[in-house]
C-alpha cells in the first residue's frame, strides 16, 4: 500500500501543492479535469481530510452521488469508481479495458460495491477515466 502523501491535516492541498507531488503527471491530472469541466460541469470537487487513512481525499460528486475519490501518490495520482453489483453488466459491456474489467470482477467487496481503480501514468489512463466516469453517471 502506498504512503499517505497529502497527511498533514493542517495544509490543504493546493494545486501548487498537488503538482509538486504528482510530477511528470500533471498533463494528465490537467487533461483529466479539463475534461471533466468542459463536458460535466454540473460535477463538484471536494477536499476533505479523513482521519482513518490519515491523508486528504478529493470527492468528486454530482449532487449527491459520488463519482469517484481521488488520492495524490509520489509521482502521480489515481482515481477510484466504485459501482454496485447491479452495474456488473454495465460495466461489463462498457468500453473499459479488459484489465479494469477483470479489477472489478476480482476486486475487494465492500457489501454490494466493488472499485475500478486507475493509477494516472500515462495519456490512455485518463481515456479509462473518461469512460469509468460516463459508465458512473449513466449507472442508476
Amino acid at each position: 500500500m502506498e504512503r499517505p502523501i497529502l497527511s498533514d491535516k493542517s495544509q490543504f492541498p493546493t494545486e501548487e501543492t498537488i503538482f509538486s507531488h504528482i510530477g511528470k503527471t500533471r498533463n494528465l491530472w490537467i487533461g483529466l479535469f479539463d475534461h471533466i469541466r468542459a463536458n460535466h460541469p454540473d460535477l463538484t470537487e471536494e477536499w476533505r481530510y479523513y482521519n482513518d487513512g490519515k491523508s486528504w481525499l478529493m470527492k468528486v460528486t454530482k449532487k449527491s452521488k459520488t463519482v469517484f475519490w481521488l488520492s495524490i501518490l509520489d509521482g502521480s495520482f489515481k482515481t477510484t469508481f466504485y459501482f454496485n453489483d447491479r452495474a456488473e453488466p454495465a460495466v461489463l459491456g462498457s468500453g473499459i479495458s479488459d484489465e479494469l474489467k477483470e479489477q472489478f470482477m476480482r476486486g475487494k467487496r465492500f457489501g454490494k460495491i466493488r472499485g475500478i481503480t486507475v493509477a494516472y501514468r500515462h495519456q490512455s489512463d485518463v481515456e479509462q477515466a473518461k469512460k469509468l466516469i460516463a459508465l458512473k453517471l449513466a449507472c442508476k
